[in-house]
This record gives structure tokens, C-alpha cells and sequence, in this order.
């Protein structure tokens, strides 16, 4: 809402001393956002003055039209006589009136005007057009044509209003009222602690038989509809001068009297209004919604399918108009200032009926949106109108268009009402002291309830009746915020609440903050995603057919239709970050996600709708509970490019499959679960290069995840670098069987005794299988295992066969151990790992 600081000072008094930016900051504190304070006409300079065109010589020649004026400016150029100027536009003749600008001025954009050569003639000056003075367009499309009865000689400057401050608003959509001057004003008024004169206080004669008939067969849409006549408008009437200037200032573009009368009532009390070309109105206007099949061809020349829900404006023969958003175009006022087309003038508008009703905010809101047709009179009848305001708005518009155009106003006045009484709210005097937390007191609360146009009654328990302007007040913390905004926001104490003891992140939330910083520490980079999918990303991932994780949960109203299901797995958004990034030129990738996947449950139900006007019941929060699908927790990580770097210390390497296992590996660690690593194949996972995660839950083995290589089809399918690796693993499993709590580590004074084995075994055997044998054969004395080489070689070992060398470290709690008791732990194991996968000492 663009509001002119000159329009603002004729509903209240400010100091003269007042800026644009001091009113911006007053309206700031008072919780309207004023964004922009624009200084118009800041860098013009005169002279610029009224001129009467004497003479115009057509030059010829020129690629373009041009003319050589004469232009009587009286005494402004300091000599009298008729000033030079030369000029392409074509919309004015001898003996119009126009805005001269003299050598010596600037006009806006620090253009400097001064005498200068041009088309073989010299120009002393220049006749302006709106845009030149940053007016804007009026429509003509030229050069400003003032009326005739204007002096020469006169400043333009003061004329047309050029300088001024205009504050740019943005409104809020629960703020409807300040979607005009008198709105803004009355904000104004209050913070300023000075009265309001309200332009809808006015003398409106009551309702008789005589107004143009109305019919409402929708009062549910239209609880209020005013309608009056005006008669015997001048043809040749144009707007006047301020009248025009305050439309452009507003963002407005000047049409004919009928419309920027209405137009400008609007802007003003926030009313929207339609006037109609009585001679094509066809009998009886009515409100009613529109037949299936009816078609509107409105203002803007679009012919509009209309829906049964739209609410129209009726005659006779059907729609004439889109309630409360745009008018039909078969009644349209005749544009009898357009010099284009002189027969308008013959057929200009005389009689007009004006309408000033009050519709239903969310059958407009719906109908614009339904039709993509946003209007300055549908922005502010879904933000809420004033009923009260329509009578007063049409006596406005009536008042107007007698002045301007010379009509007279019928005495017939129609109002169709539906009876509704005033919004009243009990509210106790010290609520908005416990909202805000200062104590502001019954005598505060009243006074700035009352200065927003609230009647209050009572002493510990306010009576509020609302006022008709501010139908977004509908309950106690609506008042509250209105008492906290007016004292001022920065009034408020800035101390921080003090939390309950006892309380802070659950179990659940510190695990996953720990391993992301865990999987941050080696290296990977979090990367959340949306978690919406396509199901044919299960084909290119090679999901089998009768996979669980295919069976999703579909939104019925999908950001994206090419994405209406939920996640069953975070790999399709981990991967397509990694594509995303590496056709960006980032090539060494390690990216983390954890976050929740999606599964529908066994049986399908549907959600209750929960109540709006209290808290749910416990009960129907199970109920709720119970249909929403299965969400548990899960981490991924997708790796491609190089792990390390190559550089003077040494070669690098590339990321592979072993870096997604001990991804894994870094996740069970910090959730204190014990992760059984073994082969496995699964999905988009490489069959010879897949790993599978389990964990024994209530003595059962579950697999909770997996890691490796991705299939070379799924790298193809879905344009990854290839080798790509990744892991996925579920977190709440591994939450539910690990123990967390820090162990202190157990320090031993007796030495480690050391054995290395080197075990021959077949190629196909996995190493977890191995060392878990060794393991459990080796006893209580091993303190730890570790595989440092595998060695292949047919020659040596046979066809099929491979070594794997292992670290075993013995050590006793209570003593030194000998080397006989190191030897037989070591004997022990390497017979169970024999007994269990076939292996035999090397050499």
C-alpha cells in the first residue's frame, strides 16, 4: 500500500516539521512494516511552469515526426516572449496547455535542461511528458495536456503536486484496514497520540423504495449491498489535476471520471466499488452464484468460464461482473477521454449506477485465485473490509461525481442488509500483563483498545466490542497483541525464560547429533534432502519386485508430480546430491544424511480431522498416531572420487567399498552396538562387493543395513562417477540394542604377548568369518585381533586359496603370561578357525 504523505496530513494534523521517515518509524513501532519511504520530485528543479502552445511548425526531413513550437510561458522566462522548443510528441495542438521546463532546470534522474541545437533549429527548453517528471503514464501515452482554465505562467511544480513523500507499506493479510488512507491514518493518529478526522463520517440518508432495485439470493456471500444513482454526468468532465496525481501516487493509473472516482474512494476508505453504465444495466441487479455453463467476459477483455461456486453480479439477461474482483465488460463506463476515439464522446456514459457491497473474504479470495485474476478490490476483500463503510463510500463516490462531473444525485438509496450482530469478547483486564510480562495495568489496556475503536466495559472482566474495521480481532490474544504493539515491541523485557530442570535432548536426539559429528570427523559432508521420490527410482536402484521398501506412502497434493511418494531409503537423494555435485565439478565426494524414511503399515487407516477450536484429546492423538506410518531413523553416506589425496607424502587412494563398511562400523560405535560384518548382497549393491550389517536383537540375528560398491547398472542408470560407494543403516536398531554409556578403559601394568598366524584358507571365505573363529577360540586372554595382509598367489598356495595374516594380542589381567600359555591361546584359535572354515597354518 503506497501511502502520500500529503493525503496522510488531511486526516491528521502532524507536526510540519514531520518527515516521510519519521512517520515510517513511528508506523514501524507500531507493527506496520513500511519498507520504503520514496522521496518523489527529491532531485527537480525549476523553473517548470504552465505554457500555452502558439505555434507548431512541422519539420521535414527527419526519420521521425518533429515539430517547432512557439509557447507563450508569460513572465516565468524573465522576457515575455513566446519560447522556442522543439518536440516529437503528437498529442497536443495550438492552444493547448502544457508543462514547459526552461534552461537552468533538472528534472528527476538529474537530467539538466538547458538551450541546445537539435533538428536544425534550438530548442530553449522542453514540453514534458508525465514520464519525464516521473509521474508516470496517465494514459496518453505524451505529452501532459492540462486543462484549459489553467494560467500560464503557473509553477507545474506546485501544480501537479511533484514533490512529495510517499511510504510503501506492506501490508500483512490479517491487516485489511490499512489497505487505505483512512486505515493507515487512523494507525498514524494513534501513535502520534493525535486525532483523526475519518473520512467516513458522513451525513448518509437512509435506505427507501426509491433506490435501483437489488436482489441478493446470496446473503451468506453478500451480507451487505448499497446501490446509488447519479444522473446527467457531464461528457467532456475529466479528472481533475489532484485527483490524478493522488492515483499515480498510489500506484494507480487515471482512466475516466467514473472509474478514478471510484478508484480513488477506494484508496481512501479501503471500500471497493463498481460504477455501471445505468443505460446498460438491464433491470434488476442481483447476487446470486453462477449456473453451471455461464460464461463473463470481464474488463480485461478475457471471456471467463464461470464455476458454480464463483459469486456474480446479475441483470436480466446474467452476469454483468465477478464479485468483489472485477466488473463485466457489457456495462462498462464509455472511456470518453480518450482523444483517439471521439465517437466515445457521443456515446459517453451520463447515468451510472454505483455499488458498494461487502462480500464473503473466502468465496473472493477462491474465485480470484480460481480464475488468476487478483485485483486491488479482491486483495482487499479477502484481508477483510469494513462493512460499515460501503454507505459511507458511496456517499462519497456521490458526492464526487456531482462536484466533478456536474450529475445529480437521485434520492433513491438501496441497501439490502443481513442482519448480524457486533463481534464482543470477554478478555481479563490483566491478560495482555501476563502475555507481554509487564505490568501495563487495567487503565493502559482500556485506553488502547479504545484508540483502535473498541468499546470496553467492565472492571476486572472487559466487555470488547470489536470494531467493524478489524474483523481479524477475534479472540483474547488478538486484543493482547494489539495493547503490547502500541506500548511498543522494544518495550518489551528481553529476559530469557528459565527452563525446568531435568529437561533437554533425549536419548534419541544426542545419538544423532553424535554421529553426525562422528561421520563430520572422517571426513564426510552433511547433505539433507527432501524426502519425496518417484517409484521409478526403485528400478534403477534394482529393487526387487516384491521388496518392501517399494510399498510407500503417496501424498495426495505432491510439491512435484514427478515425486508424490515418501522415502523409503535415503539413498535416492544422497546420490542425486552426488551427481549433482560432481557435474558441478566436484569430483572427490563423501556426503552424509541421517534422517527419517517412510513405511506404511500392514493395515491402512484414515486420519480423523482433529478439532480446531480446543487441544486434541490424548485419545485422538493416538488415534492419529496410530494411522501415520513407520518412521524410523537412518544413516547413509554415498563416496566417490579419491578418499586421499596424492601429494609429497604419498600416492592417495581412491574412496572404495571398505570406506562405506567402516562407515558403518564409525555409526555402531557411537550408538554402542555390536555390528556383525559379513557378505552379503542386496539391491543396488554390487553382489561381489556388498556387505551386510547385522545386530542381534532379543537373540535373533537382524539385518539392519548394508555397504559396498554400487552395481555398475545402478551407476550407469542414474550418471554417478564410477566406483561409487555407499552404506545405509538403520539408527533406531542400533539405539535399541547398543549401551552407550562410556566405559572407562581398563589399564593393565602386565605386558601384551604378541603371536602372528598366517592362515591358508579358500578364496570364497570371508575374513569376519576367520577372525571371528580365532576369536572365540583364542578365550579370555585375547585382547585384540587384527588382519594386517592378504596375500593370493596359485603358485604357492593352489588355485582358489588365499593367505590372511593376523595380529593376535594376548594379555593376562593378573599377571605375566608365559610363552607357553600365549602359544596354547594361539593353538586353540587356529584349530577352531580350521574346524569352522577349512583354514591351515601357512608353510
Amino acid at each position: 500500500m503506497r501511502v502520500p504523505l500529503s493525503w496522510l496530513r488531511e486526516y491528521v494534523d502532524l507536526p510540519a516539521t514531520e518527515t516521510g521517515r519519521d512517520v515510517q518509524e513511528k508506523l514501524v513501532s507500531a507493527g506496520l512494516e513500511v519498507e520504503t519511504v520514496e522521496h518523489l520530485g527529491a532531485d527537480l528543479k525549476g523553473p517548470l511552469v504552465v505554457g500555452r502552445v502558439l505555434t507548431i511548425e512541422e519539420l521535414e526531413g527527419f526519420k521521425k515526426p518533429i515539430r517547432f513550437c512557439t509557447v507563450d510561458v508569460g513572465q516565468a522566462n524573465g522576457t515575455g516572449e513566446p519560447q522556442e522548443i522543439v518536440c516529437g510528441a503528437r498529442n497536443f495542438a495550438v492552444g493547448d496547455k502544457v508543462v514547459v521546463v526552461l534552461p537552468g532546470a533538472t528534472l528527476p534522474g538529474g537530467f539538466s535542461i538547458s538551450a541546445r541545437k537539435t533538428y536544425g533549429k534550438t530548442s530553449h527548453g522542453m514540453i514534458c511528458s508525465g514520464d519525464e517528471l516521473g509521474m508516470g503514464d496517465d494514459g496518453s501515452h505524451g505529452i501532459i495536456v492540462l486543462p484549459p482554465e489553467i494560467e500560464v505562467g503557473k509553477d507545474a511544480i506546485e501544480l501537479l503536486e511533484l514533490v512529495d513523500e510517499v511510504l510503501d507499506i506492506a501490508v500483512t493479510a490479517n491487516r485489511g484496514d490499512c489497505l487505505s488512507i483512512r486505515g493507515v491514518a487512523r494507525e498514524t493518529a494513534i501513535a502520534y497520540g493525535l486525532p483523526l478526522r475519518d473520512p467516513a463520517l458522513l451525513d448518509v440518508p437512509g435506505p427507501n423504495a426509491y433506490g435501483y432495485p437489488v436482489q441478493v439470493s446470496e446473503p451468506a456471500g453478500c451480507d451487505r449491498f448499497t446501490a446509488r444513482t447519479v444522473t446527467g454526468l457531464s461528457p467532456e468532465a475529466r479528472s481533475p489535476i489532484w485527483l490524478r496525481r493522488r492515483l499515480q501516487k498510489v500506484g494507480m493509473r487515471p482512466i475516466s471520471l467514473a472509474v478514478d472516482v471510484t478508484n480513488y474512494v477506494m484508496m481512501e476508505l479501503g471500500q471497493p466499488l463498481h460504477a455501471y453504465d445505468r443505460s446498460l444495466v438491464q433491470g434488476t441487479i442481483g447476487v446470486r452464484r453462477a449456473e453451471a455453463g455461464e460464461k463473463l467476459v470481464t474488463l480485461d477483455g478475457v471471456e471467463r468460464k464461470l464455476d458454480t461456486e464463483d459469486l456474480v453480479i446479475t441483470d436480466d439477461r446474467g452476469p454483468i461482473g465477478l464479485a468483489g474482483v472485477m466488473g463485466g465488460a457489457n456495462t462498462e463506463i464509455a472511456d470518453h477521454e480518450n482523444p483517439e476515439n471521439p465517437e466515445n464522446t457521443a456515446n459517453a456514459t451520463s447515468d451510472v449506477v454505483i455499488e458498494a457491497a461487502h462480500f464473503n473474504a473466502v468465496s473472493i479470495a477462491r474465485t480470484a485465485r480460481r480464475h488468476r485474476l487478483s485485483s486491488e478490490a479482491s486483495r482487499r476483500f479477502e484481508r477483510g473490509v469494513d462493512p460499515q463503510a460501503a454507505s459511507a463510500a458511496a456517499q462519497r463516490t456521490v458526492d464526487l461525481l456531482v462536484l466533478l462531473a456536474g450529475g445529480s444525485a437521485e434520492a433513491g438509496v438501496t441497501e439490502v442488509i443481513a442482519p448480524s450482530a457486533p463481534h464482543t469478547i470477554t478478555v481479563s483486564a490483566n491478560h495482555p500483563d501476563k502475555v507481554a510480562g509487564v505490568d501495563y495495568g487495567r487503565e493502559i489496556v482500556v485506553r488502547r483498545l479504545q484508540e483502535i475503536g473498541c468499546d470496553v466495559y467492565g472492571q476486572d472482566e472487559l466487555i470488547v466490542t470489536v470494531p467493524s474495521w478489524r474483523p481479524d480481532l477475534l479472540e483474547v490474544n488478538d486484543l493482547a497483541e494489539e495493547v503490547i504493539r502500541l506500548e511498543g515491541y522494544e518495550n518489551l523485557p528481553s529476559t530469557l525464560p528459565k527452563l525446568p530442570s531435568g529437561r533437554g535432548l533425549t536419548h534419541r536426539q544426542r545419538l544423532h547429533r553424535r554421529v553426525g559429528r562422528a561421520l563430520s570427523g572422517a571426513g564426510y559432508v552433511e547433505a539433507p534432502n527432501y524426502p519425496f521420490i518417484g517409484e521409478q527410482v526403485f528400478d534403477q536402484l534394482l529393487i526387487e519386485a516384491d521388496d518392501p521398501a517399494r510399498r510407500v506412502v503417496k501424498l495426495t497434493n505432491p510439491l512435484n508430480d514427478e515425486e508424490p511418494a515418501l522415502r523409503t531409503s535415503l539413498l535416492p537423494g544422497l546420490l542425486g546430491a552426488l551427481r549433482r555435485n560432481n557435474g558441478r565439478g566436484s569430483h572427490d565426494l563423501a556426503l552424509f544424511e541421517t534422517g527419517l524414511v517412510f513405511l506404511p503399515r500392514e493395515e491402512q487407516g484414515t486420519a480423523a480431522a482433529l478439532p480446531v477450536d480446543r487441544r486434541p484429546t490424548d485419545e485422538e492423538i493416538a488415534e492419529l498416531d496410530a494411522v501415520l506410518p513407520e518412521q524410523p531413523r537412518h544413516v547413509a553416506v554415498v563416496l566417490a572420487g579419491a578418499r586421499e589425496q596424492a601429494g609429497w607424502w604419498g600416492k592417495g587412494r581412491p574412496a572404495d567399498w571398505a570406506d562405506a563398511v567402516e562407515a558403518g562400523r564409525v555409526v555402531a560405535r557411537e550408538a554402542g552396538a555390536e555390528l556383525i560384518v559379513r557378505k552379503g548382497q542386496y539391491g543396488p549393491w554390487h553382489p561381489g562387493r556388498c556387505a551386510e550389517f547385522v545386530v542381534v536383537v532379543d537373540g535373533t540375528e537382524t539385518v539392519v543395513g548394508h555397504a559396498g560398491e554400487l552395481h555398475p547398472r545402478v551407476v550407469k542408470a542414474l550418471a554417478l562417477p564410477e566406483r561409487t560407494s555407499a552404506m545405509e543403516i538403520d539408527l533406531d536398531v542400533l539405539e535399541e540394542v547398543g549401551n552407550d554409556t562410556p566405559q572407562a578403559p581398563s589399564i593393565s601394568t602386565f605386558p601384551v604377548a604378541t603371536q602372528d598366524v598366517a592362515l591358508v584358507v579358500d578364496a570364497f571365505v570371508p575374513h569376519t568369518d576367520v577372525e571371528a573363529a580365532l576369536r572365540e577360540g583364542a578365550g579370555a586372554l585375547l585382547e585384540d585381533i587384527r588382519l594386517f595382509d592378504v596375500y593370493e598367489n596359485d603358485d604357492q598356495l593352489g588355485e582358489g586359496r588365499k593367505s590372511l595374516a593376523y595380529a593376535l594380542r594376548f594379555r593376562a589381567p593378573d599377571r605375566t603370561l608365559t610363552v607357553d600359555e600365549a602359544s596354547a591361546a594361539r593353538d586353540a584359535a587356529v584349530a577352531l578357525a580350521g574346524e569352522r572354515t577349512g583354514a591351515v597354518l601357512r608353510g
